[in-house]
């Protein structure tokens, strides 16, 4: 649908609402999108695109923030940005979501599928694809986009450090198709290369440690407790509970322990990948 004055804003989706109001607020301030690009430290077209409703997954915290420094508008753009991504999750995954962005340190074990923070594009519409058999393709897609979002807790000023222990199960699920898992594969040997991310594989070889363990993961912070996220079929659990939280760390230990070392989990991703490929 294109984009411009006289489209009522219940035509419009959240991308293009904020876009919308981007303009409005850029006129009202006599600013050129060459201006807003530049003082936010964006280019001309990036602006262009925000505007338009065109900018994917979608525009960034930071541009945000700088629309809010720019036009003195508080935390008014933030915000609105906050709220998009919102409302692409489950209510019961918010809280989960808001903590997410806060923590300094981010302790996470995935059995059957591959992290949702570190999901490719294919292989998160994949696995919505199957889980909301009922749902349009625009509603899938948003979903994606959501999830992908979550990506840009990497880009903050200081991101988080995440340890991740995927099982082999999740690797060897064939979600989408082979090259669908090979993109995801090669994706992954990119997050492993990262300096703030350590990445392992629990192998179907350590047997009872992996298979006795639900998914779970614990987000540690700087200046507030320990939680615990737990999730089932019909949604999320937060849990802060020194004793409950703990015995979650003792488990994240042994998986630890059992799991194959960082450089060993790189060359099994390695060789799953040219089976793929193969």
């Amino acid at each position: 649908m294109a984009l411009d004055e006289t489209t009522p804003p219940e035509h419009l989706n959240p991308l293009q609402r904020f876009g919308r109001d981007v303009r409005q607020v850029r006129l009202a301030r006599k600013l050129t999108q060459k201006h807003l690009g530049k003082a936010t430290g964006y280019s001309e077209g990036y602006v262009s695109k925000v505007e338009s409703g065109t900018m994917l997954p979608r525009p960034s915290e930071k541009f945000a923030k700088g629309c809010d420094t720019v036009f003195g508008t508080g935390e008014l753009f933030a915000g609105l940005l906050r709220r998009i991504d919102e409302g692409d999750h489950p209510s019961w995954f918010v809280p989960y979501l808001n903590l997410e962005r806060k923590a300094s340190r981010i302790l996470a074990y995935s059995a059957s599928v591959v992290l949702g923070l570190l999901q490719t594009d294919d292989y998160a519409r994949a696995i919505f694809q199957g889980y909301f058999s009922r749902e349009n393709e625009e509603a899938i897609e948003a979903k994606v986009a959501a999830r992908l979002r979550r990506r840009d807790v990497f880009d903050l000023e200081t991101p988080p450090f995440l340890w991740t222990i995927l099982d082999e199960a999740s690797l060897r699920t064939v979600v989408g198709g082979r090259e669908v898992m090979a993109g995801q594969l090669e994706y992954l040997l990119t997050v492993a290369a990262a300096p703030n991310v350590k990445l392992q594989i629990m192998p179907f070889s350590a047997g009872a440690p992996a298979a006795s363990t639900k998914p779970f993961i614990v987000l540690r912070f700087t200046d507030a407790p320990t939680v615990l996220y737990t999730e089932t079929r019909v949604g999320g659990r937060m849990h802060d509970s020194a004793q409950t939280v703990d015995a979650a760390l003792d488990d994240y230990d042994l998986l630890r322990a059992h799991a194959l070392s960082p450089d060993r989990s790189v060359t099994l991703i390695k060789t799953l990948l040219k089976e793929y490929r193969a």
